[in-house]
């Protein structure tokens, strides 16, 4: 081939339109695989398909076919939702929006090749990476407690069968009969959730005539979130039903035997309970930790501009896996961060615009029927760490029908969670 300066000149401006131009025709779109089908990584699927309008090839993997939402799951143990409500399917999500599914496990992250191995062998390539997985349990966390044991003490702290178990095990409880509930150390998922579950226990147990039985809660924490509103909210609407015992008091929980229902603490043995509920310490799912993404028993450092993990630039990870400063680990959280990693991968891998990232949350509890709750915040990324630039707290001392609004604003708010995550 005769070399010329016009040859020379064309090839070389090819070759630099190639470099720099975003997919066109016949080339193969960036793909980006999400790890997990919870508020964090549903969500951001959604948003990174749906505004790179199909400039994206995104791949979610979840393993199962339903999902039962954590958050209101306390609202079905006190009987203002049916399971069928907390229960969600995955087909509008990936058909409106050209969404790949893999039904499997995600067995391991190869971050050399860039690619996520199932469980069936299949390897699934990926330009950018959401991890979303949640949490894991630390079963040795409480002495004499165990996975094998939860069928007899549950913990009811990921979605699914156990909540039906904890559901059961309420409606069997005597009037008289004592629940215990292990709350667990920080940090840990949706921090006002052990409270808002003995709040729904105790909702159960005096409205169906069963109202001299005892719930206690044995923490290991000073003290726990919105602690002022909840208990005044349980002095208000039950008495002494709900009793809270600090680490001061209770000494530490030395063991338990999930054979007998029994709790032995430094200050006082509970023998024979109706029921035992564990929630202990967790940790970022395994997934996240045999990546090298967190240390183990931990969870993953992230940087709070673009939820990228720290050790690894082509890694976003979410929700309750992740470190996010003062954010809490909680659903309304992981769909904000979501948000903020989808308009990051999308931005970087389509060459569209990008905005300053700001994150919000906000938790509502429910204490009784026209009692309910809430915390929440403004947060933007300072100082190398996701801050609160606003909080607050209701409704402590404040009017019955605002904290009524209160649960109006909590059933409103599933309903937005939901649809960013399945519609």
């Amino acid at each position: 081939m005769k070399l010329d300066r016009r040859t020379v000149l064309r090839s070389g401006l090819a070759a630099a339109a190639t470099l720099a131009a975003p997919a066109v025709l016949g080339q193969a779109k960036p793909r980006v695989v999400v790890i997990g089908g919870g508020a964090g990584g549903a969500t951001a699927a959604r948003y990174l398909a749906r505004d790179s309008n199909g400039a994206l090839a995104v791949t979610l993997v979840e393993e199962n076919e339903l999902y039962h939402t954590c958050f209101h799951s306390n609202l079905y143990l006190g009987g203002f939702k049916s399971y069928d409500e907390i229960t969600h399917r995955y087909d509008a999500l990936t058909g409106r929006h050209g969404i790949a599914l893999a039904r499997a496990r995600a067995m391991r992250i190869d971050r050399d090749k860039r690619e996520v191995v199932l469980a069936d062998g299949q390897r699934l390539p990926y330009d950018r990476l959401v991890v979303s997985p949640g949490i894991d349990l630390k079963y040795d966390s409480v002495p004499g407690w165990s996975k094998a044991a939860v069928e007899a003490m549950p913990h009811g702290w990921k979605p699914g069968p156990q909540m039906q178990l904890i559901k059961r095990k309420l409606d069997a409880v005597p009037n008289g009969g004592t629940i215990v509930m292990i709350a667990p150390p920080n940090p840990y998922r949706c921090p006002p959730g052990p409270y808002e579950r003995a709040s729904m226990f105790a909702h159960v147990l005096k409205s169906t005539g069963r109202g001299d039985a005892r719930i206690v809660i044995l923490d290991p924490k000073e003290s726990f979130s919105k602690q002022g509103v909840f208990q005044e909210g349980w002095e208000k609407s039950y008495g002494t039903m709900i009793e809270w015992l600090g680490p001061k008091v209770h000494d530490g929980v030395k063991s338990v035997d999930p054979a007998t229902n029994t709790v032995v603490t430094g200050f006082e043995t509970y023998r024979d309970c109706a029921f035992v509920n564990v929630v202990p310490a967790q940790m970022a799912g395994e997934i996240a930790r045999s990546a090298g993404l967190a240390p183990e028993g931990g969870y993953c450092a992230i940087d709070p501009a673009t939820m990228k993990s720290t050790a690894d630039a082509n890694i976003h990870v979410l929700g309750d896996a992740c470190i996010a400063g003062d954010m809490p680990k909680s659903a309304f959280a992981a769909n904000s961060q979501a948000k903020v990693a989808a308009m990051t991968i999308r931005a970087e891998l389509t060459g569209t615009r990008s905005f300053p990232p700001r994150y919000l949350n906000t938790c509502w509890s429910l204490i009784e029927t026209d009692d309910a709750i809430k915390v929440g915040g403004r947060y933007e990324p300072r100082d190398g760490r996701i801050a609160a630039v606003e909080t607050f707290v209701s409704q402590n001392g404040e009017a019955v029908d605002l904290r009524r609004q209160n649960q109006v604003e909590n059933l409103g708010w599933y309903a937005a969670i939901t649809a960013d995550m399945f519609s």
